[in-house]
């Protein structure tokens, strides 16, 4: 069931959303060479505190962190480590806060000092596949109207997009109804309805989007080693267009 989201409720997910955001925008100061994701995600965990939040992901399932930390190959909630990141590298770093109840959740995509060409490309395709998507989130549009101009963003690039995990609803709850991959067709999946409250998360590899999972349950790699980006907001679907709740 699709929970639909009055527009108080809208405005008191944004505040939790905002939450992320500033976390997203102090990282944006601080990730450079030589940094830990453990570092990182200490920063995090304080952060929220200061801005009146709870933390939401240590102990969601089992989950033991407060920051998803992904970095190179590593697709999806991976653990942060004590492991410095060094020049070249690329870390998607995941956050979700909870205020008064509500949840907001965003991942962004941080380059680590210079990066390559090929890594550049591959950050900003996936940015500009979640402004698409979010672009074509319209009331009366379908979800296959928003994720398929994405996945040919993607693809015409030569870009793959993710199957395996997920955008999804979003309130009071982390995973709510709709779920759904980055990929579809025109007219096809959800019809978007005002209230309706979700991430847009897609997860872009260079060269198959085919992952596996490592040993712990949890870190999701690409299949072949080759590098993924992601970039994630949580959006609210109103009669005006759709609202980004985490934007920076």
């Amino acid at each position: 069931m699709i929970i639909l989201k009055s527009p108080q409720e809208i405005e008191a997910m944004r505040t939790a959303s905002q939450i992320v955001a500033d976390c997203h925008r102090e990282l944006a100061k601080l990730i450079q060479p030589g940094i830990t994701t453990m570092e990182i995600n200490e920063f995090v965990k304080k952060h929220i505190t200061k801005l009146g939040g709870k933390q939401f992901t240590n102990g969601y399932n089992g989950f033991e962190y407060e920051t998803c930390a992904s970095v190179n190959d590593v697709i999806a909630h991976g653990f942060p480590s004590r492991t410095p990141l060094k020049e070249g590298d690329i870390a998607k770093i995941d956050i979700v806060a909870e205020y008064d109840g509500w949840l907001g959740d965003s991942a962004w995509c941080y380059a680590v000092g210079n990066i390559s060409p090929e890594a550049e490309k591959l950050m900003r395709v996936t940015k500009e596949c979640l402004y698409i998507g979010i672009e074509h989130a319209i009331v009366g549009n379908r979800l296959g109207d928003a994720m398929a101009p994405l996945q040919h963003h993607a693809e015409s690039n030569g870009f793959h997009v993710v199957r395996d995990l997920l955008g999804h609803g979003i309130g009071r709850e982390l995973h709510e109804e709709p779920n759904f991959t980055h990929t579809g067709k025109p007219g096809k999946g959800t019809r978007l309805k005002e209230g309706m409250v979700f991430t847009i998360e897609p997860m872009i590899n260079e060269s198959t989007y085919r992952m596996t999972i490592d040993a712990d349950g949890w870190t999701a790699r690409t299949a072949d080693g080759g590098w993924s980006a992601q970039y994630e907001h949580t959006i609210a679907i109103i009669a005006d267009g759709p609202i980004i709740l985490t934007a920076q």
